[in-house]
């Protein structure tokens, strides 16, 4: 009986530390859209949180992946979505779903933590099964929303500080300086660029003629497929509507983008899905690039629409002293290998959000010209 009583009472004791744990570690406040101003710290929209050692996901704040994701001098992204308690998205087939207002979308730009000061070069993305970071392995650098009010989105960049307690709003962009180590222990040191404002729409500005900002990846062709959750791996668009933030979708098959990175998809489909999403935005139809004829997005299928044996237009020194934009089975004679090739300012494409060149990416384009049936352009 007195054993009993002993265990009881550690038990009991137990319990009341869990609960005095919980008290201490209070509930986030809600997610808090603001329809207008631009508050200057990303705690104040509480989307997500930094709490014992973790950047969290508030209530009903989604994450989400894409097959194939834009690339950013090999930064890993943290995505999720929020939207109003009763809201949902609309299915759009071709365009970026078509979100209501009060929607935020964030992205936070992160490392994985490598030794001493350096952030690592890695595929290991760090992310847990709860869409969470644990502090200690990753090291955040920025966190970008885009805002849908009633007058249509707003872009927003937060850099966070060295503590990672807080992103503070820097509309005039930032460098932020970092030691880049890859898998061989070779070190490289970089000045990652946080866009300004300017920049921010220059990319999401995907209808040259409105000028109005839209989000480029979430396309139901860019989450159409399975990703991990809490409760299991589950197809996206099936379970954002089971979530409530998506509207009906038309039975089916769905467009559907694969990886870039996977080895065992046919090479035409992967070099089309990386350069539909780091070009296809402003190499289209209505983008800011679309007077360059060079139209790079998954619906164009003109083989002279997508570059091979297009002469380029007001390309300047961005031709390399190349002539055509893609010589099928010639990538060193394509203008378009060598805009990716280069950090020139002047020179490189993607002309925004990297300063490295993208090693991965060049040699899949190159392989994908070198595999095109060998076409002499100009006879």
């Amino acid at each position: 009986m007195a054993l009993h009583r002993i265990s009881l009472g550690v038990a009991g004791l137990a319990a009341l530390l869990i609960l005095a744990a919980c008290a201490r570690t209070p509930a986030p406040k809600p997610v808090h859209f603001f329809a207008e101003g631009m508050p200057e710290r990303l705690s104040d929209w509480s989307v997500v949180y930094v709490a014992e050692g973790r950047l969290r996901l508030n209530a009903r704040v989604l994450p989400y992946d894409l097959d194939s994701a834009l690339f950013t001098d090999y930064a890993h992204k943290l995505r999720t979505v929020w939207m109003p308690e009763g809201a949902s998205a609309r299915y759009q087939a071709d365009e970026a779903l078509d979100f209501p207002v009060g929607t935020i979308i964030s992205k936070t730009f992160y490392y994985p933590r490598g030794e001493g000061d350096t952030v690592l070069r890695s595929d290991d993305a760090g992310a847990e099964a709860d869409g969470g970071l644990t502090l200690g392995k990753v090291r955040l650098v920025e966190t970008r929303l885009l805002v849908r009010r009633e007058s249509g989105w707003i872009a927003l960049p937060y850099v966070w500080n060295a503590e990672q307690s807080e992103a503070r709003l820097m509309r005039t962009g930032d460098l932020v300086p970092l030691t880049l180590a890859d898998k061989d222990g070779r070190r490289q040191q970089i000045e990652y660029m946080v866009p300004d404002e300017n920049q921010c729409a220059g990319c999401h500005g995907v209808d040259l003629k409105s000028k109005q900002i839209f989000p480029i990846g979430p396309k139901a062709r860019h989450l159409n497929h399975d990703a991990a959750y809490a409760g299991g791996k589950a197809n996206q668009l099936q379970h954002w509507q089971e979530v409530g933030y998506l509207g009906e979708v038309p039975a089916g098959e769905l467009p559907r983008n694969l990886a870039w990175n996977d080895v065992q998809a046919p090479l035409e489909a992967r070099a089309r899905s990386y350069l539909d999403i780091n070009c296809g935005h402003c190499h289209s139809q209505k983008g800011a690039a679309r007077t360059s004829g060079m139209w790079l997005d998954s619906k164009t299928h003109d083989p002279l629409r997508v570059g091979r044996c297009k002469l380029p237009i007001a390309a300047g020194q961005g031709t390399g002293n190349r002539a055509w934009d893609i010589v099928p089975g010639k990538p060193d004679d394509s203008i378009l290998t060598y805009r990716m090739e280069s950090t020139d300012p002047g020179v490189m494409m993607p002309e925004l959000g990297r300063s490295l060149v993208h090693e991965e990416g060049v040699e899949l384009i190159r392989q994908w010209i070198a595999a095109m049936s060998a076409q002499e352009c100009g006879a």
